[in-house]
């Protein structure tokens, strides 16, 4: 698929812009390399760069910048941001007007969601909704995908958590230049957990003292729970081991919570099942009755991504 649109020189000739390179575009400035972004996207490293310089010919602008804090978005770069993620709504909103011209759905009820929501969650949800619909099929894609729905909670915070008894000693409430040189324990590399954690770090100019980086946050959870470091856990997470005491939560006195807006997201031209409606209900109902999941669950009408 081709964008097109006249150069501000105005003299009227047209360059194309093509929707990989808005979309690698967009993965690099969101992951912070060409590397990185290559494996979001499972593409080669030398494909990035071909689709960088091939967008930045185009716009006649350099997009990026490398620093010894990087690579960030150049001036240029940062313009283009909000524009090209438009352009990536616009694209997703024509792929679903014509999927939307197929006769019948009749498909599974397809969901997407964070790992901690699909690991803590989801199967109180999923076990309590089969109960009422015991033949319909569900598809369930943990992680960073971009083909289905994206369903994830209200206010999901990350907490600093450490062994009740072996974590580091203080009266205090530390600064968190004081938490950088703990061992810190890291996970998933590439998610959004693990870059609002770097980037609480970045912003203040610090650099974490990682004693481990694993692959998961059972994985991370269990080395805190063995007193090997501490880790930023979700708090669906360690709801149940902050409850009885294995864990305890440290509030540093000078970092802001660590948190986003998420919300129930499903496409907003295409009518809701009856299923679909009572696994959003399911969702409230389970959402309401856990302490340990934050306490509103909102829906909101957006475009599948």
């Amino acid at each position: 698929m081709l964008l097109g649109w006249t150069t501000p020189a105005g003299f009227g000739c047209i360059e194309t812009v093509e929707i990989d390179q808005i979309e690698t575009f967009l993965a690099v400035a969101t992951f912070g390399g060409f590397h990185r972004a290559a494996e979001a996207l499972s593409v080669s490293q030398p494909a990035v760069s071909a689709r960088i310089k091939a967008l930045e010919q185009s716009l006649g602008a350099t997009l990026f910048t490398r620093s010894r804090r990087g690579l960030t978005l150049s001036d240029a770069g940062k313009t283009l941001r909000p524009h090209a993620e438009q352009l990536l709504r616009t694209a997703a909103l024509a792929r679903q007007a014509i999927h939307e011209l197929r006769p019948g759905s009749g498909g599974p009820l397809q969901i997407a969601a964070a790992l901690s929501i699909s690991v803590y969650f989801l199967p109180d949800v999923l076990k309590r909704f089969q109960q009422a619909y015991p033949n319909h099929n569900i598809t369930i894609r943990s992680g960073h995908s971009k083909e289905v729905l994206e369903m994830v909670l209200g206010e999901q915070a990350l907490l600093l958590v450490a062994h009740s008894t072996r974590g580091p000693k203080h009266t205090r409430r530390p600064r968190l230049a004081e938490v950088a040189n703990w061992p810190l324990i890291f996970f998933d590399r590439g998610s959004s957990d693990w870059t609002l954690t770097h980037s609480l770090f970045r912003r203040a100019g610090l650099v974490p003292n990682v004693a481990f980086e694993v692959d998961t946050i059972e994985t991370a959870k269990r080395m805190v729970e063995r007193g090997l470091g501490l880790a930023f856990l979700p708090q669906l997470a360690v709801g149940r081991e902050i409850r009885t005491n294995r864990l305890s939560i440290i509030k540093m006195l000078d970092a802001e919570p660590l948190g986003r807006s998420l919300d129930v997201i499903h496409p907003r031209r295409r009518p809701l099942t009856a299923e679909a409606r009572a696994f959003l209900q399911v969702v409230r109902d389970v959402a309401n009755e856990d302490a340990s999941v934050p306490s509103m669950v909102r829906s909101r009408r957006r475009r599948s991504r």
